[in-house]
């Protein structure tokens, strides 16, 4: 029985479960029926003629008779009329509760084929309609995630190109003859090679920091001499007609639970992107404790982000000017990589900006 039963779908599972309800509730009401209505009918007739005088002897098997005669004929009828009311029912009940089902079955096989944009609608049962939702929620997920890894291929194929046909022009050129081998071009190649292996890091770095792979090795810092230390590091490269770097951090600082070397990276990049896009001016590291937690913001009266763009500016290789970017060497990863190193430290990072006045990166770090 299990086996027959187990090829069964679930729109037959219902009905037939239905069914066998029905039948153990007819056979249950005939068979008291049977078995007792009789009696009881016998026993009435006698209170009937013992109460009331009536004699009931001659008439008494007719109406024995014709009670069992009216009685079969309405449980017939009840069995009839109930047994088709009753199995049509389930059979609606249970094409409801399947219809979902089948409709899930169809949307599923049409995502794994590779149409994620397909979503379920919702159920008036609310078990379905909370499974809708889950299957929705991951549905959109995969097609973030498939987007994502479009834009990907396509962001990376657009890093590459550049420098692959900057090294590719210029090995040609020195194949044929038409360029001379001196050391000048060779620091050239040498140049974008030392691009391509960069990208190639920053790539490694963010998928091993979005993966959670990427070591943190927190500890009780000292903020305040690793931000001397990065804004000496910084101004010695600042040229004399380029902007001022300045350093605005009270002593004492809160001790943070943080990871040095991480931290270190976190204002390389995003010094490095305010020295990239400020000419003039001033560029303002700046430290504060707020509750339990101390923030630390690079603030440049640069270029400054279109608020338009400025939702994006920690999206891995975005860019406002991309070929500005390129020509300036920017990969557009330093601040995705941020992004990932400071949530891994259990902080958050922000952004804001005014085109023409500048911009302002903040970050926070948990109080030790």
């Amino acid at each position: 029985m299990a086996k027959p039963m187990a090829k069964l779908g679930l729109r037959s599972r219902l009905f037939l479960s239905h069914l066998v309800v029905m039948i153990v509730g007819l056979s249950t009401l005939v068979a008291v029926g049977k078995l007792y209505s009789l009696k009881f009918f016998v026993v009435q007739l006698e209170t009937i003629q013992i109460g009331g005088g009536f004699n009931l002897v001659r008439g008494r098997q007719k109406l024995v008779d014709g009670f069992e005669v009216a009685w079969s004929k309405g449980a017939f009828w009840s069995v009839l009329v109930g047994a088709s009311t009753a199995g049509g029912l389930s059979y609606l009940v249970a094409k409801r509760i399947t219809q979902p089902l089948i409709q899930m079955e169809q949307v599923t096989q049409q995502v794994a084929a590779g149409k994620l944009e397909e979503r379920l609608p919702d159920s008036e049962i609310p078990e379905l309609s909370r499974l809708a939702l889950s299957f929705n929620h991951m549905a959109a997920n995969l097609e973030g995630v498939e987007q994502r890894r479009r834009d990907l291929v396509g962001d990376l194929t657009h890093e590459l190109r550049t420098p692959l046909t900057v090294l590719e022009g210029y090995l040609e050129g020195l194949a044929d003859g038409t360029i001379d081998p001196t050391v000048d071009m060779y620091q050239r190649l040498a140049k974008e090679t030392a691009r391509l292996r960069r990208l190639v890091n920053a790539l490694q770095e963010l998928s091993q920091a979005e993966a959670g792979y990427l070591p943190i090795q927190t500890e009780k810092l000292n903020l305040r001499p690793l931000l001397t230390a990065m804004v000496e590091k910084f101004s010695d490269q600042l040229l004399d007609e380029g902007p001022t770097l300045v350093l605005d951090c009270p002593d004492p600082l809160p001790f943070v639970k943080a990871d040095p070397e991480r931290v270190e990276q976190i204002l390389v990049n995003l010094l490095g992107n305010s020295l990239r896009y400020t000419t003039e001016g001033f560029i303002t590291v700046r430290a504060w404790s707020e509750a339990k937690k101390v923030w630390v913001a690079v603030e440049d009266t640069g270029l400054g982000i279109a608020e338009d763009d400025l939702p994006h500016v920690f999206e891995r290789f975005w860019r406002a000017d991309r070929s500005r970017d390129r020509a300036s060497g920017g990969s557009g990863i330093g601040l995705a990589i941020s992004k990932r190193l400071v949530e891994l430290q259990s902080g958050t990072i922000e952004a804001t900006s005014e085109l023409g006045k500048g911009s302002s990166f903040r970050f926070s770090l948990p109080i030790s």
